[in-house]
């Protein structure tokens, strides 16, 4: 399953790319052109995974965002 990061109005492209690094282990060069394809296409892969993984990283991602005030949404289709 691969997730996907949404972009919205009000996450800021600092906490995308923290996200990325974070909980995706991407470097900071990947994170950046994963977090440009988020904003200017609308959403973009942080990664493929089995789909326990996938849903495990998309709750943890929502979670994270959410403690840290950033309606980051992430999802979850087949790859």
């Amino acid at each position: 399953m691969a997730v996907l990061l949404h972009n919205d109005d009000y996450t800021t492209m600092e906490f995308v790319i923290e996200v990325l690094i974070r909980f995706f282990k991407r470097t900071p060069e990947e994170s950046v052109k994963i977090m440009l394809s988020v904003h200017e296409r609308g959403s973009g892969v942080a990664g493929v995974y089995p789909a326990e993984i996938a849903e495990t990283k998309v709750s943890q991602v929502m979670d994270y965002a959410k403690a840290s005030g950033f309606p980051l949404r992430a999802t979850t289709e087949p790859a």
